[in-house]
């Protein structure tokens, strides 16, 4: 039995090791990996540079979704596991040119702690009276799929969805609240809103019957809320690839077409037909859509229609003296509203343990997301100018850099979009319909590098029971 991965990123890789452990029980299972870019990976990828580790893609993965931490553990790398400084962790608003820190007692976007809330600049008298009114909602059922900015505004206001809501989620999506869908994206908070109504009793009903772990006990963090690797998110690409059959893996290979022949799959691979028994397809939706459009048209649609944005990451390396004025904690976020090329800012040397060396600090800048997609047309120059212009204005830096990185990462994060939940039960029903087909990767139940390798597992897991 011959099974084709198509995409050789976190999802393809993840697919390709639960094959290849297979194989020690079932010698007749064999894989090929055909990856378009010179590279395995996709966005994850790291390089030293002046001594500093710097990340090209994501930097790290939530801890609390196991399926990384469990595959560092399978590729023995458990012990390269490093978490954030998370008793450093502080973050900021960026609000009419000022750093505002997000107050005590705010899980994701919803208040929990009266004094914080009530004692900070970051919202005005308004929003906080309607934040303490907020407590009196009613239950209420949501009878169709919303936005996150319409269900966040519902409850707290449009100041909320601004100044919290939008940048946090074009933070960690790249996305736009008003286009996210919140029973994907928040279905805790959805479901908080079901039963109790108030989403900020519901939180504190959460935490109260350990449903929803507290992050700090008797003051201290509990564990770290965020993972990477000493060496970079890098180790887990080249850990499974050290595990992989060579033989079976094909870099700057292309894939035009799938379509299926009597009983096995016929991939067009570099202009020639190859005949498979199984295929799993672990690259971006759109590409997965235009490869199964002949198979079956509505799948293709649907896979196509899910919608992407691009990202940039810029890494600037200073002194440790040229940084001078940078505030405590892990970095800013900038609300849309501010007008700014940049989303958010992280201060690299204090989120992670030995990522620069003493008197070396980086930051990591992002841009593009869903509104700015137009600036992936800059240059790496004008790319640099905007951004260390912000750098001057917001925190007064006019250090020389040692040394500046960008990274761009085009159409490479899906947006769970509102309809996401129903389009997903179309492309489900329409891939359980064709024999020995699964699809992996971050466009479908989850966006994070954890998720990406839970659905590569799944999707090998799927494909193995059936032979």
């Amino acid at each position: 039995m011959k099974v084709a991965i198509v995409g050789g990123g976190i999802s393809g890789l993840s697919t390709a090791f639960e094959i290849q452990k297979a194989r020690a029980a079932s010698p007749y299972l064999e894989y090929v990996l055909l990856e378009q870019s010179p590279r395995l990976g996709g966005s994850i990828f790291s390089e030293r540079i002046d001594e500093c580790l710097v990340e090209g893609g994501p930097d790290s993965f939530m801890t609390e979704k196991t399926s990384a931490t469990k595959l560092c553990a399978d590729l023995g790398l458990a012990d390269h596991l490093v978490g954030s400084n998370d008793a450093s962790r502080k973050t900021y608003i960026l609000l009419k040119n000022r750093l505002i820190a997000l107050p005590d007692g705010l899980m994701f976007m919803v208040p929990t702690k009266l004094m914080p809330t009530a004692l900070t600049p970051l919202f005005s008298w308004k929003t906080k009276i309607r934040m303490g009114l907020e407590l009196l909602h009613p239950p209420r059922p949501m009878q169709r799929d919303e936005s996150v900015a319409e269900l966040i505004q519902r409850h707290f206001g449009a100041e909320v969805v601004d100044r919290l809501a939008d940048p946090l989620l074009s933070g960690i999506y790249g996305g736009d609240a008003a286009v996210l869908s919140a029973r994907t994206v928040l279905p805790k908070l959805v479901e908080m809103e079901e039963k109790y109504g108030s989403l900020s009793r519901g939180m504190l009903a959460a935490y109260s019957s350990g449903s929803q772990p507290h992050p700090q006990t008797n003051g201290k963090p509990r564990r770290s809320v965020f993972s990477s690797l000493r060496g970079g998110m890098q180790e887990m690409v080249d850990g499974i690839e050290a595990r992989l059959d060579p033989a079976s893996i094909r870099r700057s290979t292309v894939v035009s077409r799938i379509d299926r022949v009597a009983e096995s799959w016929q991939l067009v691979v570099d202009g020639e037909p190859q005949l498979f028994d199984a295929v799993v397809v672990a690259t971006p939706a759109w590409a997965a859509g235009s490869l199964l459009a002949g198979l079956d048209p509505q799948l293709g649609i649907d896979l196509g229609d899910i919608p992407y944005s691009s990202s940039i990451t810029i890494t600037i390396g200073y002194g440790e003296a040229g940084l001078a004025s940078l505030p405590e904690g892990f970095g800013f976020l900038v609300p849309a509203s501010e007008k700014r090329s940049m989303l958010a800012c992280t201060f690299v040397h204090r989120k992670f343990p030995g990522r620069a060396p003493e008197g070396i600090g980086m930051l990591r800048c992002f841009l593009g997301g869903a509104r700015n997609s137009a600036l992936l047309n800059d240059s790496d120059q004008q790319l640099e100018s905007r951004v260390r212009a912000e750098l001057k204005d917001i925190l007064g830096i006019t250090a020389e850099p040692r040394f500046v990185r960008v990274h761009r990462w085009r159409r490479a994060m899906a947006q769970y979009a509102v309809g996401h939940q129903e389009r997903m039960t179309r492309i489900i029903q329409a891939v359980a319909r064709q024999p020995r087909l699964a699809l992996a990767g971050n466009a479908y139940l989850g966006i994070g590098v954890p998720d990406c390798i839970r659905t590569g597992q799944e999707a090998a897991a799927t494909i193995l029971r059936s032979f």
